[in-house]
This record gives C-alpha cells, sequence and structure tokens, in this order.
C-alpha cells in the first residue's frame, strides 16, 4: 500500500527547477523523472505539476516552448532561464538550511 507522500511548501518548485536543470524537458517527462529518482517515493500529480509550471514560467525562472514528445504529441517543453538557475541555487541553500535545523530537532 502506497503513503501519499506530502511535500513541504515550496519543494515542488525546487524539484521542477533541479530536474529541468539537467535538461529541457515536457511536464510528463518532469514527473516521471521526479517519480524515478526518488524511486517512487515522490509522485508528482498533473493538478499540482502544470499551475507550477504556469508560476514558474510567470516568475521567468523557466521557459516553455512547442515541441513533439518522443511518441509524437504536442507537448511543451520547458528549460531553465539564467534566472532559474539563480532561483535554483537560492531554493537549494533554503532547502539545505531547512532540513539541518529539522534534523538537529530530530536529535
Amino acid at each position: 500500500m502506497r503513503q501519499k507522500t506530502d511535500l513541504l511548501h515550496g519543494t515542488l518548485d525546487l524539484l521542477i527547477l533541479k530536474t529541468l536543470g539537467r535538461g529541457s524537458l515536457h511536464g510528463y517527462a518532469i514527473a516521471q523523472s521526479i517519480k524515478s529518482v526518488t524511486d517512487e517515493v515522490l509522485e508528482v500529480e498533473e493538478g499540482s505539476l502544470y499551475p507550477a509550471l504556469q508560476r514558474l514560467e510567470l516568475n521567468g525562472w523557466i521557459e516553455g516552448e512547442w515541441g513533439t514528445s518522443a511518441s509524437g504529441r504536442r507537448a511543451r517543453f520547458y528549460r531553465l532561464t539564467a534566472s532559474g538557475r539563480k532561483q535554483l541555487q537560492a531554493e537549494t541553500a533554503r532547502y539545505r538550511s531547512l532540513t539541518t535545523a529539522i534534523a538537529k530537532v530530530l536529535g
């Protein structure tokens, strides 16, 4: 039985930015990559993924461009912008600080 894992606020943005730091991907591939890298512990649903992609694009951290997926379907491919790379560094530092603090509490 799979247990639902809730992400901390802002973590999804970090996961998407980090995933796109490895190269341009369409939405479904982003979700699959996160699922695969986390050994299926984290599963990003469409209802969370696509609003996050829109938010990241509005913030100027990613850019989307229409193209064709490996399966031949029309898909929007996303890539990090220079601003997105800076945001990824800032978010990574913030997350590491947070997890260090939580680890101290947990002992």
